[in-house]
């Protein structure tokens, strides 16, 4: 962070607040807030990016200071674009309203910018400070920056257990471990994701919606991976009046029956990791995986899971054939068990929430890497 950057602080929580109201909306494209202020510091205007293919957050920012914002200053989350998109560059705007610094909490890693909105603000004479707010910036706009730099969705890996580790009794019924106040709070969840995925089992099983239940709009895009494709004629995700599902599967299965209704998407294999990549060319920045033990196994060793959201339920299920939550991981020493970190707790009602962070995968040894 820039020496003298402390003064902006304060500045920048708000441009972050603002960037927040757009959570699940704006893919994609990152989270954006901005701040204008006029040159003796009074708040001249404030903007947030919406919705991809509207407004910039600066420009909104800019249009509501208007002739005030010449001289001022304005701080945003993510460095200023430089390049011609569905909206034109934002550095551009800042510059021709006459604004004389910049404050950012961000770099750009989208490729097209990298740097280059910050060097054209200083080439036409700007102030530029950098690094204001980086790391809760960064974390805010974590699942931008991770499909930009990866080619995939940050995957969200979600479950309900009871406090003895069981997702389902001996004979599956599962409806309901967590009690209405954490089942409200996964349409908050998935309010904020772009694509909900499950497997085949799950659709056979529980018959889910998987949608938001109105808190966001559109909804976000139902997945069912299935490689089977042994699948029920008559299931909730094949009415699409509320949302689309996507029935995604593998080669092999141009022949076979498919329920009326849904997308049908053919990968080169029936893997979470094709499927993310799949996902990440129609513009989805985060998913998340609400599916049985076996593809959540198989998701976590892809590395298609960056974070785990676990309700603990205050129940005892018992049995040693209940369903836990992740199949095997293939580990037979504790050396190579998964450390999580950013460990984080609250309540849900009479629920607990656990929250974590997996480690960054290893394409070379195709698994998460144990290194600090």
């Amino acid at each position: 962070m820039q020496a003298g950057s402390d003064r902006w602080t304060l500045w920048m929580r708000r441009a972050l607040q603002l960037a927040a109201l757009a959570e699940g909306q704006t893919s994609p494209n990152p989270l954006v807030g901005a701040v204008v202020l006029d040159a003796q510091g009074a708040l001249a205007g404030e903007g947030f990016h919406a919705k991809a293919g509207q407004a910039h957050a600066e420009v909104g920012a800019l249009a509501q200071a208007g002739g005030r914002a010449k001289g001022g200053t304005i701080i945003v989350t993510l460095e200023p674009c430089c390049h011609q998109g569905r909206t034109p560059p934002c550095s551009e705007a800042v510059i021709q309203a006459g604004i004389q610094r910049v404050v950012v909490a961000l770099k750009d890693p989208d490729p097209r910018v990298a740097g280059g909105g910050i060097q054209r603000l200083r080439d036409a004479g700007l102030e530029v400070i950098t690094g204001v707010l980086e790391a809760e910036a960064a974390h805010q706009n974590r699942a931008f920056v991770h499909r930009v730099q990866t080619g995939r969705p940050w995957g969200l890996l979600k479950w309900a257990m009871s406090l003895d580790g069981r997702t389902a009794l001996t004979n599956g019924e599962s409806q309901w471990i967590s009690a209405p106040p954490a089942r409200a709070w996964v349409h908050q969840l998935r309010a904020g994701c772009d694509a909900v995925i499950v497997g085949g089992g799950t659709v056979r099983a529980d018959n889910p919606l998987l949608t938001s239940r109105g808190a966001r709009s559109p909804e976000p895009l139902r997945v069912v991976l299935s490689r089977s494709l042994d699948l029920p004629n008559h299931a909730q995700l094949w009415d699409t009046r509320l949302a689309s599902t996507l029935l995604a599967h593998g080669p092999g299965c141009a022949d076979r029956p498919l329920p009326e209704g849904p997308e049908r998407l053919e990968l080169l294999a029936s893997e979470p990791l094709d499927l993310l990549h799949a996902l990440a060319g129609r513009g989805c920045n985060r998913v998340l995986w609400e599916c049985g033990p076996a593809l959540a196994a198989a998701a976590v060793q892809q590395g298609c899971v960056q974070e785990l959201a676990v309700v603990i339920a205050p129940k005892l299920l018992g049995g040693t054939l209940a369903r836990t939550s992740l199949g095997d991981l293939g580990f037979s020493a504790m050396d190579q068990v998964i450390p999580l970190s950013a460990l984080t707790a609250e309540r849900l009602g009479c629920d607990l929430l656990l929250g974590a962070l997996t480690p960054p995968f290893d394409p070379v040894g195709q698994g998460v890497s144990q290194s600090d």
